[in-house]
């Protein structure tokens, strides 16, 4: 796992062979954006320690979606340090084990990429502290805003922070080599319509689930990127 730096003394993305999740600090306080794939628990715990951070300061997890390469760890960890887990209503069921993970209509270019990404371990069944709702302020981040963004499963959203011009858009949109929707998507139409809703809040500092942050003319990348992707 690679610890990359997005904004100093702030926001940090936990780099895996598939996916990433985010770090952010408030003072000592901790969030984490996804929790990586089952497993990572040690490696996310040492991770924080090098930067100087004290793990049972970690307050939230907050999953952007049900699947196993953003949920794996998050129990372990919520078990080892008290932290809350929180999930969109319509993923939480996935999440806690009690529903099955939904089924993407894969395009033709898709398939060999989903079978690589199921490579990945399973992810266990974890619970749900709190399930979110679209507008739903949570306390970090100066007020981080919940937007629902379903499509690429029905419970996805995006992690708005206004206050610092931060968007996590889970795996809505992609970054890998170019702004892009993302791919393996449960409802291909209604993930494009979440693009153009996420990209419409304009921020400076776009977080992906996959790629790297996009930090130099992001709303207009976010929004061109969503113009070529509903008239695809």
């Amino acid at each position: 796992m690679d610890l990359v730096e997005v904004i100093p003394d702030r926001l940090h993305m936990l780099r895996f062979a598939i996916g990433q999740a985010y770090l952010w600090q408030d003072g000592g306080a901790l969030t984490l954006i996804d929790a990586g794939w089952a497993g990572a628990a040690d490696d996310i715990e040492k991770a924080i320690r090098s930067l100087g951070l004290e793990p049972g300061r970690l307050e939230r997890i907050v999953l952007t979606h049900c699947h196993r390469d953003h949920v794996g760890s998050a129990g372990e960890l919520a078990a080892r340090w008290g932290a809350r887990v929180l999930a969109h209503r319509l993923d939480a069921p996935v999440v806690r084990g009690e529903q099955p993970v939904p089924e993407p209509v894969l395009l033709d270019w898709e398939v060999p990429l989903y079978a690589h990404g199921l490579t990945t371990p399973e992810a266990p069944a974890t619970r749900v502290d709190r399930e979110l709702e679209d507008g739903e302020v949570l306390d970090f981040g100066g007020g981080a805003v919940v937007v629902h963004a379903p499509g690429h499963t029905p419970g996805s959203i995006g992690v708005h922070l206004p206050a610092h011009g931060v968007l996590f858009t889970g795996d809505c949109v992609a970054g890998v080599g170019q702004v892009m929707l993302g791919v393996f998507n449960v409802d291909r139409a209604g993930a494009i319509a979440s693009f153009g809703r996420l990209a419409a809040l304009a921020p400076s500092v776009a977080c992906f689930g996959h790629g790297d942050p996009w930090t130099e003319d992001t709303a207009k990348v976010l929004h061109e990127a969503a113009l070529a992707a509903a008239a695809a």
